[in-house]
């Protein structure tokens, strides 16, 4: 079964980092990437998908739009993916969806939203390196060379200049991992990187739901929040951590003072 339902923080911690194990390394190191939500329905839904209405066609012009108002040295690279990291970073709506490699980070997003704590949340667990095994040659080609399990804006820029030349690489749609430049503190300190598949109009957990080993889901009852929430506030894995500067202070200070409901 791909969704499993813990019961403890302890089996949480189980199920986290069930399979990091890796045996070449003699190393405890995870190759799955984690997505915290506030509520196990939601879905694996890009902001672009969320537009609705003819959002596809959307793209193009609202990435082509932000680079134009953009100030030209808010990206290292003129290269599409610099720009799309830059502009999923900041708001605008793409077809990227955050993750990271924290277990930890996940579990914060998860329970970030006290307003949702009577509802059941959910960790989404995708393995990087098995999904990558299903991309183009191209591409599959370019990790093996580099000897890497994940992809870099550069070596993204070097292998695909354009989002049609990502959708024309294979007539099956596909998922690529990628890790931002480090834009910020931000970035950094989420431990982030970025998901992108081939086709606009794919909903992540759809396409997971046709390559059962490569996933799984993990949920946490709505009654298990406050016991994770604190734990996670004692170890310092905060707003005011995740989001450094003002914003991210009084978004921690608003939710720890806030009274339990």
């Amino acid at each position: 079964m791909n969704e499993r339902r813990v019961t403890s923080w302890s089996e949480l911690q189980d199920q986290l980092f069930d399979e990091s194990w890796n045996p070449e390394l003699g190393r405890f190191r995870s190759r799955y990437a984690f997505r915290g939500l506030s509520d196990s329905r939601y879905c694996l839904e890009t902001t672009l998908i969320r537009m609705r209405g003819k959002y596809a066609e959307l793209e193009r012009h609202l990435l082509r739009n932000f680079r134009k108002y953009a100030h030209r040295d808010v990206v290292e690279r003129d290269s599409l993916w610099h720009w799309l990291s830059v502009a999923q970073h900041h708001g605008l709506p793409t077809r990227l969806l955050d993750w990271t490699y924290s277990p930890f980070i996940a579990m914060h997003f998860a329970t970030a939203n006290i307003e949702k704590f009577d509802i059941d949340g959910v960790i989404w667990a995708v393995n990087y390196v098995k999904t990558h095994r299903l991309l183009p040659g191209k591409l599959r080609l370019r990790l093996e060379r580099e000897g890497a399990n994940v992809f870099t804006v550069e070596m993204l820029s070097e292998s695909v200049g354009t989002l049609e030349e990502l959708a024309d690489l294979s007539p099956s749609g596909y998922t690529v991992f990628f890790e931002p430049p480090s834009l910020d503190d931000r970035i950094v300190n989420q431990y982030a990187l970025f998901s992108v598949m081939s086709d606009p109009h794919a909903v992540f957990d759809e396409w997971l739901a046709a390559h059962a080993g490569l996933w799984r889901k993990i949920v946490i009852p709505a009654a298990l929040k406050w016991e994770i929430r604190d734990k996670l506030d004692q170890a310092n894995v905060t707003e005011r951590v995740l989001f450094p500067g003002l914003d991210g202070l009084s978004r921690w200070l608003k939710r720890q003072y806030s009274p339990k409901k």
